[in-house]
């Protein structure tokens, strides 16, 4: 099997990330992840990257200041370098411009804790609280220009409790994603060898 090397996007402890690189350590898994990138140089899924053996690159966005075209050509050149055909944001805290998606369309999936379409953005967990919502969840989409807008790859729901509160609800919905998005990453990767010509 021709496995499509892939790249991890993070900003932060990369909780997702680690679900993703221990799902790719079987060799029959579609999705072979090379390379995990940072926007932030202080992110801890740098250091579980590495210690799973995996190439992990801060590229920080903070020198770039508003230039946010300047900071994806440095990450385009990266991803270019290594040869990467996927790209999976696990917490990547960036709105990526319309010409780098456009780069990725049908290429670059998401992992969102919330049900799309409720609850684009962030803090989806106080949001859904306040709401009165009676479930929650998280969802795996394609990337595209609009925020949390493309099309949804697959769901995984939770009911909410009398007494949550935030973090009690996102610690339930973060066990989720951590299910659902190696899945989806795995189905994702299958469909779009399935379409190629």
């Amino acid at each position: 099997m021709n496995r499509v090397l892939a790249a991890v996007l993070i900003s932060g402890g990369g909780s997702n990330m680690d679900a993703l690189l221990g799902a790719a350590a079987d060799p029959d898994y579609p999705a072979d992840i090379r390379l995990v990138i940072s926007n932030r140089p202080e992110a801890g899924g740098l250091a579980k990257a590495r210690s799973r053996g995996i190439e992990a690159v801060a590229i920080d966005h903070r020198p770039f200041g508003a230039n946010r075209e300047a900071f994806e050509a440095a990450l385009q050149e990266l991803l270019a370098a290594r040869g990467i055909g996927f790209i999976a944001l696990a917490g990547f805290m960036r709105i990526l411009t319309p010409g780098f998606v456009g780069l990725w369309r049908g290429r670059m999936i998401n992992i969102h804790p919330s049900l799309l379409p409720r609850f684009k953005g962030l803090d989806t967990h106080a949001r859904a609280l306040a709401a009165g919502a009676k479930e929650h969840g998280c969802t795996v989409h394609w990337v595209t220009p609009e925020l949390d807008g493309g099309a949804i790859i697959a769901q995984a729901r939770v009911p909410v409790m009398p007494d949550d509160d935030a973090r009690t609800l996102a610690a339930r919905v973060l066990a989720e994603e951590n299910s659902l998005y190696p899945m989806a990453l795995a189905g994702a990767v299958r469909s779009l060898a399935a379409a190629a010509p």
